[in-house]
Protein backbone atom coordinates (compact mmCIF):
# COMPACT_ATOMS: atom_id res chain seq x y z
CA UNK A 1 0.00 0.00 0.00
CA UNK A 2 2.55 2.40 1.04
CA UNK A 3 4.34 1.98 -2.53
CA UNK A 4 0.97 2.45 -4.35
CA UNK A 5 1.01 5.65 -2.26
CA UNK A 6 3.90 6.63 -3.30
CA UNK A 7 3.89 6.34 -7.52
CA UNK A 8 0.62 8.18 -7.01
CA UNK A 9 2.24 11.28 -5.53
CA UNK A 10 4.76 10.88 -8.12
CA UNK A 11 2.48 10.78 -10.62
CA UNK A 12 0.59 13.82 -9.22
CA UNK A 13 4.20 15.59 -8.99
CA UNK A 14 4.95 14.82 -12.35
CA UNK A 15 1.23 16.19 -13.31
CA UNK A 16 1.79 19.20 -11.76
CA UNK A 17 5.19 20.23 -12.66
CA UNK A 18 4.16 19.52 -16.63
CA UNK A 19 1.06 21.53 -16.69
CA UNK A 20 3.21 24.55 -15.42
CA UNK A 21 5.52 23.99 -17.78
CA UNK A 22 3.64 23.75 -20.68
CA UNK A 23 1.08 26.80 -19.67
CA UNK A 24 4.37 29.07 -19.34
CA UNK A 25 4.24 31.91 -21.87
CA UNK A 26 6.60 32.96 -24.16
CA UNK A 27 6.39 37.18 -23.97
CA UNK A 28 7.85 37.29 -27.77
CA UNK A 29 4.55 35.28 -29.14
CA UNK A 30 1.92 38.00 -27.71
CA UNK A 31 1.10 40.72 -29.19
CA UNK A 32 0.78 44.57 -27.66
CA UNK A 33 -2.92 46.19 -28.15
CA UNK A 34 -2.83 49.90 -28.18
CA UNK A 35 -6.16 51.15 -29.53
CA UNK A 36 -7.90 53.04 -26.81
CA UNK A 37 -8.51 56.96 -27.17
CA UNK A 38 -9.14 59.83 -25.38
CA UNK A 39 -10.11 62.31 -26.99
CA UNK A 40 -11.39 66.33 -26.18
CA UNK A 41 -12.87 68.96 -28.04
CA UNK A 42 -12.44 72.26 -27.13
CA UNK A 43 -12.71 75.77 -29.24
CA UNK A 44 -9.61 78.31 -29.36
CA UNK A 45 -10.45 80.09 -26.33
CA UNK A 46 -10.38 77.11 -24.47
CA UNK A 47 -13.88 75.92 -23.19
CA UNK A 48 -14.92 72.41 -23.50
CA UNK A 49 -17.05 71.50 -26.40
CA UNK A 50 -18.76 68.58 -24.59
CA UNK A 51 -19.79 70.41 -21.56
CA UNK A 52 -23.94 70.35 -22.69
CA UNK A 53 -24.60 72.62 -19.95
CA UNK A 54 -22.07 75.48 -21.17
CA UNK A 55 -22.92 77.90 -23.48
CA UNK A 56 -22.03 76.83 -27.28
CA UNK A 57 -21.05 73.80 -26.51
CA UNK A 58 -22.28 70.57 -27.85
CA UNK A 59 -25.62 68.92 -26.17
CA UNK A 60 -25.89 65.94 -28.34
CA UNK A 61 -23.88 63.91 -30.34
CA UNK A 62 -23.90 60.68 -32.62
CA UNK A 63 -21.49 58.41 -34.15
CA UNK A 64 -21.62 56.19 -37.01
CA UNK A 65 -18.79 53.41 -39.03
CA UNK A 66 -18.38 54.81 -42.90
CA UNK A 67 -17.32 51.44 -43.46
CA UNK A 68 -20.21 49.56 -42.19
CA UNK A 69 -22.60 46.51 -43.64
CA UNK A 70 -25.05 49.08 -43.98
CA UNK A 71 -25.41 53.36 -44.75
CA UNK A 72 -25.87 53.83 -40.70
CA UNK A 73 -23.99 51.85 -38.33
CA UNK A 74 -23.55 53.67 -34.99
CA UNK A 75 -20.79 53.60 -32.95
CA UNK A 76 -21.05 53.61 -29.05
CA UNK A 77 -18.57 56.41 -28.29
CA UNK A 78 -19.31 57.31 -24.27
CA UNK A 79 -18.93 60.38 -22.93
CA UNK A 80 -16.63 60.46 -19.94
CA UNK A 81 -15.61 63.00 -17.34
CA UNK A 82 -12.42 64.15 -15.67
CA UNK A 83 -11.87 64.54 -12.14
CA UNK A 84 -11.24 68.34 -13.19
CA UNK A 85 -14.90 67.90 -14.53
CA UNK A 86 -13.52 67.66 -18.47
CA UNK A 87 -15.56 65.87 -20.46
CA UNK A 88 -13.94 63.77 -22.98
CA UNK A 89 -14.97 60.95 -26.01
CA UNK A 90 -13.58 57.28 -24.93
CA UNK A 91 -13.30 55.64 -28.08
CA UNK A 92 -12.42 51.91 -27.49
CA UNK A 93 -13.14 50.28 -30.20
CA UNK A 94 -16.88 49.56 -32.51
CA UNK A 95 -16.13 50.93 -36.17
CA UNK A 96 -14.89 48.24 -38.92
CA UNK A 97 -11.55 48.54 -40.00
CA UNK A 98 -10.42 48.31 -43.72
CA UNK A 99 -7.01 47.22 -44.86
CA UNK A 100 -5.32 50.52 -46.11
CA UNK A 101 -2.24 48.29 -47.03
CA UNK A 102 -0.28 45.49 -46.58
CA UNK A 103 3.44 46.09 -46.61
CA UNK A 104 4.01 42.48 -46.62
CA UNK A 105 2.27 39.69 -44.38
CA UNK A 106 3.88 40.90 -41.37
CA UNK A 107 3.23 44.59 -41.62
CA UNK A 108 -0.18 46.00 -42.39
CA UNK A 109 -1.88 49.47 -42.02
CA UNK A 110 -5.63 49.54 -41.31
CA UNK A 111 -8.27 52.57 -41.18
CA UNK A 112 -11.55 53.13 -39.68
CA UNK A 113 -13.88 56.47 -40.59
CA UNK A 114 -15.94 57.68 -38.41
CA UNK A 115 -18.39 60.53 -39.11
CA UNK A 116 -19.49 62.31 -35.85
CA UNK A 117 -23.06 64.47 -35.99
CA UNK A 118 -22.78 66.83 -32.83
CA UNK A 119 -25.66 69.54 -31.88
CA UNK A 120 -25.50 72.74 -30.31
CA UNK A 121 -28.05 75.29 -30.19
CA UNK A 122 -27.25 78.85 -31.44
CA UNK A 123 -29.90 82.07 -31.43
CA UNK A 124 -32.62 79.29 -30.12
CA UNK A 125 -32.02 76.72 -33.63
CA UNK A 126 -30.25 73.70 -33.28
CA UNK A 127 -27.27 73.51 -35.56
CA UNK A 128 -25.82 69.99 -36.48
CA UNK A 129 -22.33 70.04 -37.27
CA UNK A 130 -21.06 67.04 -39.06
CA UNK A 131 -17.00 66.29 -38.70
CA UNK A 132 -15.10 63.12 -40.14
CA UNK A 133 -12.63 61.44 -38.24
CA UNK A 134 -10.46 58.65 -39.79
CA UNK A 135 -7.81 56.50 -37.67
CA UNK A 136 -5.27 54.67 -38.54
CA UNK A 137 -3.68 51.85 -37.21
CA UNK A 138 -0.52 49.66 -37.81
CA UNK A 139 -0.66 45.80 -37.30
CA UNK A 140 2.45 43.49 -36.88
CA UNK A 141 2.17 39.87 -35.18
CA UNK A 142 3.82 41.64 -32.07
CA UNK A 143 1.72 45.18 -32.08
CA UNK A 144 -1.79 45.93 -33.20
CA UNK A 145 -1.88 50.12 -31.83
CA UNK A 146 -2.71 53.34 -32.86
CA UNK A 147 -0.36 55.24 -35.39
CA UNK A 148 -2.55 58.29 -36.65
CA UNK A 149 -6.05 60.01 -36.32
CA UNK A 150 -7.08 62.74 -38.78
CA UNK A 151 -9.66 64.48 -37.86
CA UNK A 152 -11.74 66.61 -40.94
CA UNK A 153 -8.63 66.00 -42.87
CA UNK A 154 -6.27 67.34 -40.06
CA UNK A 155 -3.56 64.99 -38.23
CA UNK A 156 -4.76 65.46 -34.65
CA UNK A 157 -2.72 62.65 -33.01
CA UNK A 158 0.52 60.34 -34.30
CA UNK A 159 2.69 57.46 -32.63
CA UNK A 160 5.79 55.98 -32.93
CA UNK A 161 5.78 52.26 -33.39
CA UNK A 162 7.74 51.96 -30.63
CA UNK A 163 6.34 54.10 -28.59
CA UNK A 164 5.05 52.47 -25.32
CA UNK A 165 1.45 51.11 -24.54
CA UNK A 166 -0.66 53.98 -23.44
CA UNK A 167 -4.26 55.57 -23.78
CA UNK A 168 -3.74 58.00 -26.68
CA UNK A 169 -4.77 60.96 -25.45
CA UNK A 170 -5.34 64.07 -27.79
CA UNK A 171 -7.37 67.24 -28.14
CA UNK A 172 -9.20 68.50 -31.16
CA UNK A 173 -9.61 72.11 -31.29
CA UNK A 174 -12.55 73.49 -33.11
Amino acid sequence: MKFKLKHIFILKLIAILFLMVSCGSDDDSLQRIDQVMNFYMQNNTGQDLLNAKKTGSYTTFSVNDDNGATAVVPVSIPLKMTTDSLFYFEYVSGAKRIIKDSISPENKTYRSNLTFSLRRTVNNQVVTVTDVMEIHYRWTPTLFQVSEVLYNGKVVFSKAADAPNAINTFTIIK
